[in-house]
C-alpha cells in the first residue's frame, strides 16, 4: 500500500490546502477548474502534474478508474464555495466523495478488483475523518464564512452564527461539538470492525488510519496538542521524490 497512499496523500494535500480558510477563495477557484481537468488528463493516460504522473506510473493503473477521483475535486469545490450541508443525512454521502474516495482509489492501485469488502470501512472513516476536522477547524470555516455542520442539526440545537464564531463555544455548542465528537468516535471504531478477518492483513493501513484518527480525536480536547494531518504526509513525498532524484 506504501506507493499508492504515498501519491493519494499528496495529491490530498494538495486539494486541502486549496479548502484552507486562508487559501484566497480566488487562488482556489483557479487551481480547482486545472485540478478537475488535471484529473481527466490522469484518467487519459496524460497527466501534467509530478503527483499524477507518479500515480499513472504504478502498475495497477490500467485496472483501475482513477477518473472518479473527480467526485474528490467537486466535494473539495463545494467545501470552498462554502456549499452547507443542509440535512444530517448528506454529511455521509459529502466525507465520502471529500475523503473515501481517494483511500478506495489507494485500495485499488494496490489491490486491483473488487474493493467492495473496503467500501463500509472506508466510508466510517471518511464520515470520522469529516467530523473530526469540522470538531477542530469550525471557528476558523465559520469566520470565512463556511457551516461545517448540517444546517437542520444546528437550527434543532439552537446554534447561531454568532456561536460559531465565538472564541469560546457556549454551552449549547459545546454539547452539540461533544456529540459529534463521540459521533466521530464511533466512526472511527467501526471502520475496523467492518473488515472481514480475512481482509484485515491486506487492509491493516485502515485500522491504523483509525486508531490514529481516534487517538487525535481524543487529543483534539487540548489546544495544546499537536495537530496531526495526513496532509502533512506531503513532506513525506518530497522526501521520497528527492531521494529518487539522488539515486
Amino acid at each position: 500500500m506504501r506507493a499508492p497512499l504515498l501519491g493519494i496523500y499528496a495529491l490530498q494535500a494538495e486539494w486541502r490546502a486549496l479548502m484552507d480558510p486562508a487559501t484566497p477563495v480566488e487562488v482556489a477557484g483557479i487551481k480547482l477548474p486545472w485540478w478537475r481537468d488535471e484529473v481527466r488528463r490522469m484518467a487519459a493516460g496524460t497527466p501534467l502534474h509530478p503527483i499524477t504522473r507518479y500515480l499513472s506510473e504504478l502498475p495497477n493503473v490500467p485496472n483501475v478508474s482513477l477518473g472518479i477521483l473527480e467526485g474528490a475535486v467537486e466535494a473539495t469545490a463545494a467545501q470552498v464555495a462554502g456549499v452547507p450541508l443542509e440535512r444530517a443525512g448528506e454529511l455521509a454521502h459529502h466525507a465520502n466523495a471529500l475523503y473515501g474516495t481517494p483511500l478506495l482509489v489507494a485500495v485499488q492501485l494496490a489491490h486491483p478488483g473488487d474493493a467492495g469488502p473496503a467500501r463500509a470501512c472506508i466510508e466510517a472513516l471518511a464520515a470520522a475523518e469529516y467530523l473530526a476536522r469540522a470538531i477542530a477547524d469550525y471557528v476558523r470555516d465559520a469566520r470565512a464564512g463556511r457551516v461545517p455542520f448540517p444546517v437542520d442539526e444546528l437550527l434543532a440545537a439552537g446554534i447561531e452564527n454568532d456561536d460559531l464564531v465565538a472564541d469560546r463555544a457556549p454551552p449549547r455548542l459545546q454539547a452539540y461539538l461533544d456529540a459529534q465528537r463521540r459521533r466521530a468516535a464511533e466512526y472511527f471504531s467501526a471502520a475496523p470492525r467492518a473488515l472481514l478477518a480475512a481482509e484485515r492483513p491486506a487492509l491493516r493501513h485502515l485500522a491504523v488510519l483509525a486508531a490514529l484518527g481516534a487517538a487525535h480525536l481524543h487529543g483534539r480536547r487540548n489546544p495544546s496538542s499537536a495537530d496531526f494531518r495526513l496532509a502533512d504526509l506531503y513532506n513525506a513525498w518530497n522526501a521520497a521524490r528527492r531521494a529518487a532524484a539522488a539515486r
